[in-house]
């Protein structure tokens, strides 16, 4: 890790580990409670897409390791690792690490407060999905001044995946 400052966020969720692994694999789970949609199962040495619809985002994500129930490595545009680790066969404990952020120091900073936020949110909308099947709609409702319609996003985005605005 070149830079020293990452984003963590954790939780306990009540479900078995393959399931909350699981959840981060299939889009089709995934879509319950972070993103809109995914171009398909993370695979490792694969490249998948996440699309925000409501955001007028989205991320290529490209697969770095799998170990199945345990961890998963991406890197889109940062490097994101989430452990999976199994308390008792109805508990498991999830760890999200991002880091490798780039940009001046205050930049810096800045993107891994919004990083842990995010995940936490993430984190939050898993658990309440995986263990009550509750849609909390969390990732949606944050930034309600900043959802789009598809008339008003343009299709350049940079490297990370944001987006710019018209």
């Amino acid at each position: 890790m070149n830079n020293p400052v990452a984003a963590k966020a954790e939780m306990m969720i009540r479900r078995p580990a393959s399931e909350v692994y699981e959840a981060f694999i299939d889009p089709a789970i995934t879509t319950k409670f972070w993103f809109t949609q995914g171009s398909g199962r993370l695979e490792a040495g694969k490249q998948a897409e996440w699309v925000w619809e409501m955001y007028g985002a989205k991320a290529p994500v490209q697969v770095l390791e799998l170990e199945e129930n345990k961890r998963i490595l991406i890197d889109w545009g940062t490097r994101a690792e989430w452990t999976f680790t199994a308390l008792s066969d109805s508990e498991t404990h999830v760890t999200v690490t991002d880091y490798g952020f780039q940009g001046e120091p205050d930049e810096i900073v800045q993107q891994a407060i919004g990083s842990t936020e995010g995940f936490t949110i993430v984190l939050c909308g898993a658990k309440a999905y995986l263990e009550h099947g509750i849609q909390l709609n969390l990732v949606h409702d944050k930034a309600p001044y900043a959802h789009v319609k598809v008339s008003e996003v343009r299709d350049e985005q940079d490297d990370r995946g944001e987006v710019e605005f018209t």
